[in-house]
């Protein structure tokens, strides 16, 4: 094969994402795996059924239509109407997509140009960082710090170049659990219209919000016509592996969108679509016992974590704690993760691998709680032994 590189340099130091390796360290090590954010537990029994009916009813077992079933989209503006008060029509302004990963890859292959600048919130999920590459952009970062992890406006507004095209927001955010204030979107908005950005907003932790509710800037005024809006089933039903996600957006962004998603995977999780359509129509009560199964599960595992000595920077929403492991008298993150399960049979992910900028992320790590009871107060026991 030569000398030539077989990798494209736009992918150069990305690599075997943190979670496989982190994963497989837990397998081996028989550790409790408090890394990678999947429950173990599945979603509603209803739920379950509604994807079995469809399978044995032959529904979804061949090719779905391209931008998703009408029964799912339909589903879709209903939530979004229900929620957040947006309006959108099922037919021209909503993406069916395998998860909201491939929403995101695709809406930034659809609208990026080699050489345009996309600002995102750092710590950023690891593929921002990969589809950004692949589109040839730039990610500029706008760093949430410790201990607050809120946004800075004025370092937002002095990060805005000619070159700037895209907005790339993470509303409630992982890993941190910043949950994105009111006024703070408000400021986000005025610069995004005074500029006339794009926004690409990941929104799969929005009915995991602890304390106040999640806002989507999309229902801001002048945001709804440059905003594509990503969210999932996944977190909220805790069917992570059926990878069913989905935009909503403006027509001439969605089709957008849609020609680069059409070359991905082009369909994907035609039974699921089914149950999901129904997932999302389930009443209030749902919504309201996993909120507070979820921020019951934090703060045993926030409670245990501070216990055995790490400062703990407790979320507003998602599956994630961030702590400090300073106070422990440890200084850097991804050593203290390759180490920890053979010291107490644990796995957590260090947050480095989130920032571009690696001396604000080396002392923090990252621990999920969308585990049973058990599995974390057995986690707790081990983190105790530190």
């Amino acid at each position: 094969m030569g000398t030539r590189p077989l990798l494209n340099r736009r992918l150069d130091g990305l690599g075997t994402t943190i979670f496989a390796e982190m994963s497989a360290l837990a397998t081996a090590t028989g550790s409790i795996n408090l890394g990678q954010g999947f429950p173990d537990t599945d979603g509603p029994e209803e739920i379950r059924e509604a994807a079995v009916r469809a399978l044995r009813e032959g529904r979804g077992n061949q090719y779905p239509p391209g931008p998703g079933i009408p029964e799912l989209r339909q589903a879709i503006t209903e939530h979004q109407q229900r929620f957040y008060g947006l309006a959108y029509d099922p037919d021209t302004e909503v993406l069916v997509t395998a998860g909201a990963t491939e929403a995101i890859a695709a809406a930034l292959l659809a609208l990026l140009e080699p050489g345009d600048e996309v600002i995102a919130l750092e710590p950023f999920y690891d593929s921002y960082a990969a589809c950004i590459a692949m589109a040839g952009a730039t990610r500029v970062p706008l760093t949430l710090r410790a201990p607050s992890f809120r946004p800075d406006i004025d370092e937002l507004r002095a990060l805005i170049t000619p070159r700037t095209r895209l907005l790339l927001l993470n509303t409630p955010h992982n890993p941190t659990g910043t949950v994105l204030a009111p006024d703070e979107l408000t400021a986000i908005a005025e610069l995004a219209v005074a500029h006339d950005l794009l926004v690409v907003t990941d929104e799969v932790y929005e009915h995991l919000v602890f304390a106040g509710a999640h806002h989507p800037i999309a229902a801001l005024p002048g945001m709804r016509e440059r905003t594509v809006s990503i969210s999932s089933a996944g977190k909220t039903f805790s069917f992570t592996g059926w990878k069913v996600g989905w935009v909503t957006a403006p027509a001439p962004l969605v089709a957008a969108v849609r020609t680069a998603k059409q070359y991905l995977t082009y369909v994907s999780a035609g039974p699921f679509q089914y149950a999901v359509a129904e997932a999302l129509r389930l009443p209030d009560a749902y919504f309201e016992d996993f909120r507070a199964d979820l921020r019951r599960k934090r703060d045993l595992l926030a409670g245990g974590l501070a216990s055995a000595g790490f400062r703990v920077f407790n979320p507003e929403g998602t599956y994630f704690i961030t702590t400090d492991i300073t106070p422990l008298g440890e200084k850097d993150g991804v050593e203290f993760c390759r180490a920890l399960p053979e010291r107490c049979g644990v796995v957590a992910i260090p947050n480095a691998v989130f920032y571009d900028d690696q001396e604000a992320g080396r002392p923090l790590v990252r621990f999920t709680f969308c585990k049973k009871d058990e599995v974390l107060r057995e986690a707790v026991a081990r983190l105790a032994r530190i």
